[in-house]
Order: structure tokens, then sequence, then C-alpha cells
């Protein structure tokens, strides 16, 4: 489990763990010195401490078949078990971490280490720096943002049309304001001059007179319903034209059905996280393997350094193979060396395959994108085709029942006109009248009816630009996601060389060698190409500028730097990933190990500066380089 940072003294008890058989190990909190000559078991200790800490790096001894190790910090007790099965070793327990990879990145230094490494050969830094970052979640999160954002573009689409829509309406409401005052006015005076007319006539049939009134509202109401109806027939049949043309203009269904596009891009997320596994399998392995190698380089050191009179040759012939870590027997350095190359190749591969299968995921991603958003579009239309088809039924019926209910009337009519004929002029002029009146009336009504469609429309339209507006807002939301997300990325790099640089000068300047003038890290784009396609990728360059004797500068390459220069180099590297990972606020412990290529005043100042950035620094020196730092320095002479 992962606990928050404690300061606190520590106790590391350890059995059967590299060359140890047991042990046990206390210091306190600040830098802690592991002095001794190679081959006594300081690199062992530190990698009991990255097993009980969370690592999979330590190894068994050799001869055993099980070991363990515990951590105890302050009242917290964490315990590591290692057992041989087959070839195998595998391990349980309760650690510190629960995730160790930071750790195994940037906290835990030793020569093996990958950030060392890489710095060593040359390798793409940015690749070891963003490893921590789950890329594909994010990747896939900006697609699922970006689908999103295309929806919502589409209903934003409408915010100019309803914008109008609301300007017409309400210009058409005030319109239809002014001709209702106006037809009232023109009632109220007919309603006056019929009331003034019926005061001097007296009609012979005033029950004729009514009928006839009657019968032509009636007509009048008629016919304005039966011009609704044929006015909402045609822009009925303009609807269903434009709907037709709408399904035209789709294009057809592709071969790849939605439930398919989803399983691929599952199949293709899951491969890519199948692929980083593996791939951190076996980086985790060659890390052992450069650990064993590293630790058969410092027996031959020490056969280089051995003054006993004994045959130098016969030493190095003697040491020249390596225990097996996973089955005891001996192994030559030559074949562990091919069998790294081979498995740094096959990662290179690995990480080829996954760069085509985020490509492929990106690629799903859109098409099933597309695909869900065209059969949206379609199913709308075809509901939309659906509802149009029977309103049109429904308004051409409607329409046949008005034209036969109109013909009835007009015959009625022409049969009371008749009979209307026979009374005097008066009452042609009271006729004429009531006729006016009754069609102010039926024009009143449509326009008050009319206005009433129009506010019920008005009001939907402006619903729908608060729905629209609200849109707006989610849709800056959504933009502001998208760049958080891609600027995590981008503020990662940048934290990362913005880190670096200011480290690797701060540490130039202490550790004052005086030939280089400046080392930085400058983000780049390289071109990229391959299996058919070719584009950029992100890299990191390094630049080392160094300064002749005279002044001048010039910029050299890594393969130029002294071994002591490149550990300088890649231990402040490491230092960066600590620090732009807040590695600390989960673990306050940096190791260290290998600095012999570093002179011991250099060591000093390093290990320093390093401890400045966590609160407990485990290295292991030899007692020369080990006799440069403060004496105050807690020292372990004895494994």
């Amino acid at each position: 489990m992962t606990v928050t940072n404690r300061v606190a003294d520590i106790t590391v008890t350890a059995r059967n763990i590299g060359g140890i058989e047991e042990t046990q190990v206390s210091f306190e909190p600040g830098i802690t010195i592991l002095v001794g000559r190679n081959a006594t078991n300081r690199t062992s200790f530190l990698q009991a401490v990255m097993a009980a800490l969370g690592s999979d790096r330590a190894s068994l001894k050799a001869d055993a078949d099980e070991g363990d190790v515990s951590l105890t910090i302050g009242d917290e007790t964490y315990t590591r078990y290692l057992k041989r099965e087959g070839s195998s070793v595998v391990t349980r327990g309760d650690p510190y971490l629960s995730d160790p990879e930071l750790a195994d990145l940037f906290a835990f230094l030793l020569e093996s280490n990958e950030a060392r490494q890489a710095v060593e050969r040359g390798d793409d830094l940015r690749e070891l720096i963003m490893r921590p970052v789950d890329t594909t979640a994010i990747e896939a999160q900006i697609t699922q943002l970006e689908a999103e954002r295309r929806q919502v573009d589409e209903q934003l689409g409408e915010k100019d049309a309803v914008e109008r829509t609301i300007g017409e309406l309400e210009q058409r409401e005030a319109e239809l304001e002014t001709k209702i005052d106006d037809s009232q006015e023109r009632l109220e005076a007919l309603e006056d001059e019929i009331e003034s007319t019926e005061r001097t006539t007296e009609s012979e049939d005033d029950e004729l007179l009514d009928e006839l009134n009657e019968l032509r509202s009636t007509l009048e109401n008629v016919r304005f319903r039966l011009e609704t109806e044929r006015q909402s027939l045609e822009a009925l049949r303009d609807d269903e034209e434009d709907i037709r043309e709408a399904l035209d203009e789709l294009p057809e269904e592709t071969a790849d059905s939605p439930e398919q596009l989803e399983s691929k891009l599952a199949d293709k997320r899951e491969r890519v996280r199948n692929l980083e596994s593996k791939m951190n399998e076996i980086q985790n392995i060659v890390r052992v393997n450069e650990s064993m190698l590293a630790e058969t380089d410092d027996d031959i050191g020490d056969a280089l350094r051995d003054d006993d009179g004994g045959d130098v040759t016969d030493k190095l012939l003697a040491d020249d193979q390596v225990v097996c870590w996973t089955c005891g027997s001996e192994v030559s350095s030559d074949t562990i060396e091919s069998t790294i190359e081979h498995l740094q190749s096959y990662r290179a591969s690995l990480a080829s395959d996954r760069r085509d299968a985020r490509d492929a995921i990106d690629e799903l991603s859109s098409r099933l994108d597309t695909i869900e958003e065209r059969r949206e579009r379609r199913r709308e239309l075809d509901a939309r085709l659906e509802q149009t088809l029977a309103e049109r039924d429904e308004t051409e019926a409607r329409i046949e029942e008005f034209e036969a209910r109109q013909s009835t009337l007009r015959d009625e009519i022409e049969e009371i006109e008749a009979d209307v004929e026979e009374t005097d002029d008066e009452g042609d002029e009271l006729v004429e009248l009531h006729s006016q009146a009754n069609r102010v009336e039926l024009e009143l009504e449509r326009l008050e009816d009319e206005r009433e469609r129009v506010r019920e429309r008005l009001d939907e339209a402006r619903t729908r630009h608060e729905e629209l507006e609200s849109l707006t807002g989610r849709r800056e939301e959504i933009d502001e996601e998208i760049r958080e997300l891609r600027g995590r990325i981008d503020r990662i790099e940048e934290e990362a060389v913005e880190a670096f640089n200011d480290h690797m000068e701060r540490v130039l300047d202490t550790l004052q060698y005086e030939n280089i003038e400046r080392i930085w890290i400058e983000r780049i784009h390289q071109e990229t190409s391959g299996r058919g396609k070719s584009g950029k990728k992100r890299a990191f360059k390094l630049h080392i500028v160094r300064q002749t004797e005279t002044g001048s500068v010039y910029e050299d390459t890594v393969q130029h730097l002294s071994e002591s220069e490149r550990e300088v180099i890649g231990l402040v590297f490491g230092l960066a990933g600590y620090l732009v990972h807040d590695v600390a606020e989960q673990l306050p412990f940096i190791l260290l190990d290998s600095l012999e290529a570093i002179d011991s005043e250099r060591i000093a100042a390093l290990v320093e500066y390093i401890h400045e950035h966590a609160d407990y620094v485990v290295v292991a020196l030899l007692p020369e380089d080990a006799s440069a730092l403060d004496d105050d320095h807690e020292r372990v002479l004895e494994i």
C-alpha cells in the first residue's frame, strides 16, 4: 500500500537477497553512506531496500530458494517475500508502494537504472519521462470529448437560424397586434352602423336575414379553415421533400457495424495494454541482467586493483562467468550481453507495434463516432418523415371535408339570397352591413388565432435559444477539457525539460567541469517512417556545448563525453523525473551506487545536492570516495 511520507528512523532486515545471507541495518533520515569495496553486498542491500519499498528488481541468493526483506519506518513495517518457482522468482507481501514504476525510473538510481542507461546509450529521453503517463487513456478521453463537441457544434449550428426566427416572429407579432387593433375599430364602427340602420328599418323577414348572416359567417369560417389547411399541406409537402433530400444525402452505411468497431476498439486497447505490460516486463529483465553484469564488472575492477601478487588475467578469466538469477547456473557475460541486445531490440519492435495500435485506436474511434452520428441523424430524419406523412394524410382528409362543406354552404346561401331579393333596399343594406361585420369578426378571429400561434412558436424558439446558450457554455467547457488533456502531456514535457535544464546548470556550476559550457535538453519533432507510414513524433534532444582553451564553443555528442560526465547527466535526468512526477509525495527515498567514475569531491557535492530533494539518500561508495563527504553523515561499514 502507499502511505503518506514519514521521516523517521529506518530498520532494514534482509535474508537471502542478492549476495546477502542475513543482515539488519538501521539508519536515520539524511544521507546514509554504505562504505566498502566492491563485492561487499552494498548493491545487494540497496536492492533489498528497493524490494521492501515495492520494486521487483531484487534477486534471490544463488543457492537459496526463498528469501525476505522487511523495512520498518516509524511504527509501520513493510515486508516482501521472494520464492523461486521453476525458472522464475515470485514475490508476495505488503510493500511500501503499490506501484513501483515511478520509483524504479527516478528514485532507485543504481547503475542499471534506466534513466542513467538511457543517457549512456543516447536513447530518446522523452519516451522515458513520459512512460508513467497513461497517454492511451488521455487520447481516448480526447477522442470522446471531440465526438461530443461535434454533436454540440451541430446543434449550435441552429443558433443563428433560431435568432433569425425569433426576430421574424417578434416582428410578425407586432404586425398582428396592429392589424387586430385596426380590425377591432372597424368592427365597432360597423356594429354602430348596424344598430343605427336597425332602428330605422323594419325588415319583413328578420329570420331570413339572420339565417343568411349565419350561413355567410359559417362559409367565411370554412373558407379560412380551408385556406389554412391548404397552407399547412404545402408546408408539410415542403418538409417532406427536404427530409427526403437530407436522407438521400446521407452517406451509405459502411460494412462495419458499431458493434464490430467497438469490439475492434476494445481489442486494440487491450493490445496496447498487453504491449505495455510486455515492454515493462522485458525492461525489468534487462535491468536485472544489466545489474548482474555491473556486479561482474565490479569484480573485474577488484581484480585489476588486486596487489596480492596473483595473476590478473587468470582472475579476469575466472570472473567471466555469471550466476544466472533465475536458475542458479553459470553463463558467460557475452551471452547475457547478447540476450540484453536481443531483448532491447524486441522491446523497440513492441514500441513500434504500440504506436501502430494507438494510431488504429484513433482511426477506429473516428469511424465509430461518424457511424453513430450518421445513424442518429437517420433515425431522427426517419421519425420526422413518418410524422410528416401522417400529418399530411390527416390534413388532406380535412381539406376534402372542408371543400365538401364549402360547396354545401354555397348552395344554401344561393337559395336564401334568392328569397332576400324580394325584400326592400334597406333590407339589402342591412344584410350587407351584417355581412361586412361577420367578415371583420372572422378576420379578427383569424388574426387572434395567428397571434396565438406566433406566440407559441416564439416561446418555443426562445426556449430553444436558452438551450443553445447553455450548450455554448458546454462547448467552452469541452474546449477547456481538451486543452487541459492535451496540455497535460505538454506540461509534463515542459516541466521535465525545465527541471533538467535548471538542475543541470546548477550541478555543472557546482561540479566545475571546466571544458563544458552548457548541457541542456530541447523539445523537438522528429520525422518518422515505417510500415508505409510517415510523420513526426516528439522527442528530447540533448545538447552538449564545450568550450576550448581559447574561449570558442562547439557542440559535442554524448559519445564524446567522459564516463564521469555521462554519469552526472544520467543522475540529473533521474532527479528531474523524480521532481516532475512528484515522486517525493509517494516515496522520500533516493538510492545511488556505482559512482566510481566521478571523482570524490564531485561525488560529495552531487550527493549533497540530491539530498536537498529527498529525505533519505542511501549511497554506496568506496572508502576513498566516502571520505570526501561530511563526517556527520551516517556510515554503514558492514552488511
